[in-house]
């Protein structure tokens, strides 16, 4: 964990199924339910350091890598989202946790919609940031064409270009911190884990297209304003197909604002997931508080 994204301590962690994972309690000490975090291509589970924090007020925490990133195993040489998906279900079974709210980021936010679409039994919740969505041709010819230039060798070469993408180009003198610690997860994710699931993340945009209707929780759409490649219309049209979508939009950010602009994400997550909590009809809130036990 980079010094910028330190966060405070977990109660539990470990590798469970091939997955290695961290569990933060919520401050009070008392029942609470379960929120996933997933992180993007090239991150790991610290990069949600400044969402743990403000979380765990309310809220059990997990927070996992995803396959071929940090600790936790290679996915398979041809991965699908249901691979990704299934990671999370193996892990929750291991935790002896039945259902979350489930968040997750860029390619995160792809594997958050899948679990949701895949288990809904399991799913309170689900929130998509900085997620893409059914690109123009030029997107998808523009992303296709980073997959195919990525050597298995080294995950470094376009790591300059990324930031430049995600935080600006050049970056702002006040985020210069910020992404010098995004860099150094760049720089030592695994080259085949990042090739292999980078390549998924590329041809996947399609692959809730016509599926959305299907989403029977609570959905929050969230980008910045200035995401390119997560844009704002992409986070309006999947609330549009969404029965119980909506899409929110924070001025001025970029593709990282969980780490740039934190204190207004996670305002608009807790707004969310307390929302969520109370569209939960009375007779069920008995039976999610004995699960979150």
């Amino acid at each position: 964990m980079t010094p910028e994204l330190a966060s405070a301590s977990a109660s539990a962690g470990g590798i469970a199924a091939g997955t290695c994972y961290s569990v933060y309690t919520p401050s009070a000490g008392k029942p609470a339910e379960t929120v996933v975090l997933i992180h993007g291509v090239g991150m790991n589970q610290s990069v949600w350091a400044p969402q743990i924090a403000a979380l765990t007020n309310r809220y059990r925490v997990v927070v996992y890598d995803m396959l071929g990133h940090g600790g936790s195993a290679l996915p398979s040489a041809q991965p699908s989202l249901g691979e990704y998906a299934a990671q999370l279900a193996k892990l929750l079974d291991a935790l002896d946790l039945t259902t979350a709210h489930v968040i997750g980021h860029s390619m995160g936010a792809l594997v958050a919609l899948e679990f949701a679409l895949t288990y809904p039994a399991r799913t309170l919740s689900v929130v998509a940031l900085n997620a893409v969505y059914d690109r123009t041709p030029e997107q998808r010819a523009a992303v296709l064409n980073r997959a195919a230039t990525l050597d298995a060798s080294s995950a470094v070469a376009g790591v300059d270009a990324t930031l430049a993408r995600w935080f600006g180009d050049p970056i702002p003198a006040h985020l210069t911190e910020a992404a010098r610690a995004v860099r150094s997860l760049l720089v030592s994710v695994d080259p085949v884990g990042y090739a292999r699931t980078y390549q998924l993340f590329a041809s996947s945009d399609d692959a809730h297209v016509g599926r959305l209707a299907q989403l029977a929780v609570p959905a929050l759409f969230l980008t910045g304003e200035c995401d390119p490649n997560s844009s704002p219309h992409m986070s309006h049209a999947m609330a549009a197909v969404a029965p119980f979508g909506r899409a929110e939009v924070i001025a001025k950010e970029r593709h990282m604002m969980n780490v740039t602009e934190p204190a207004l994400v996670n305002e608009r997550l807790l707004a969310f997931l307390n929302d969520a909590q109370r569209a939960v009809p009375e007779s069920q809130r008995a039976s999610r508080q004995e699960a979150a036990r």
